[in-house]
């Protein structure tokens, strides 16, 4: 009898904390409307046009989308340091969602758009699968150990964007498949420089950086906005 009313209060305290973590525990949508937040998801609507514009071979627009998620990657960062009051939540899931973006905005994307410039050749999956990968054990690395100092340990993947759209304003001064290789040594390169040891400043850490990049996506805007007329 004893042991059957212990029993009972032990399930009658196990259900109340059961509610007492339910009313602590937010929902999933509550971290939406966090802005730092909508700008990261911002970031991953532009990276689905790249993905979309590159199946269609359309590269101009591609460019844009990309450098946009560039843009609204720093500036979630940028705004998320200028907001007052946000809890250690709002921080640990902006971190863990900024994450998930980045393996599609520069691990996913930029290889998408190497299969579909290289017409899906089947050797190219092997530089894709070098990218993906690469991608994935930085992102891993980096939410393990963080910077170093207040440096990145390897060249980190938002770098892999702004370098590939500068590198497409070339692209009508080669023939195609002399680009495709270019292409192919870009993105080794990169991929190798990404899980390098060299140490490389956190550009988007910095404000004035941020203004640089805004001033350099308008510009890439128009130039393959020029491109797609």
């Amino acid at each position: 009898m004893i042991e059957r009313i212990g029993h009972h209060l032990s399930k009658e305290y196990m259900s109340a904390d059961n509610c007492e973590v339910n009313k602590l525990q937010p929902t999933i949508l509550s971290f939406v409307k966090d802005l730092p937040n909508l700008c990261s998801l911002a970031g991953l609507a532009c990276t689905i046009s790249v993905i979309y514009f590159s199946l269609l071979g359309f590269y101009p627009a591609a460019m844009i989308g990309l450098i946009w998620a560039v843009a609204f990657d720093w500036g979630d960062g940028l705004i998320a340091r200028k907001i007052k009051g946000r809890t250690g939540n709002d921080r640990a899931f902006g971190g863990q969602l900024d994450v998930l973006i980045d393996i599609v905005s520069y691990g996913v994307a930029p290889s998408i758009l190497l299969l579909s410039y290289v017409k899906f050749t089947p050797i190219c999956l092997v530089v894709v699968f070098i990218m993906l990968a690469t991608s994935a054990i930085r992102l891993s690395y980096f939410s393990v150990f963080g910077l170093s100092g207040a440096k990145y340990t390897g060249l980190a993947l938002d770098n892999n964007s702004i370098i590939l759209v500068f590198i497409f304003i070339f692209e009508s001064f080669f023939t195609e498949s002399n680009f495709s290789i270019i292409l192919y040594a870009s993105c080794l390169t990169l991929a190798a420089l990404n899980v390098s040891q060299i140490k490389t400043p956190k550009l988007s850490g910095n404000p004035v950086n941020v203004y640089l990049l805004a001033t350099y996506t308008f510009v890439i805007t128009g130039i393959f906005s020029w491109k797609l007329l």
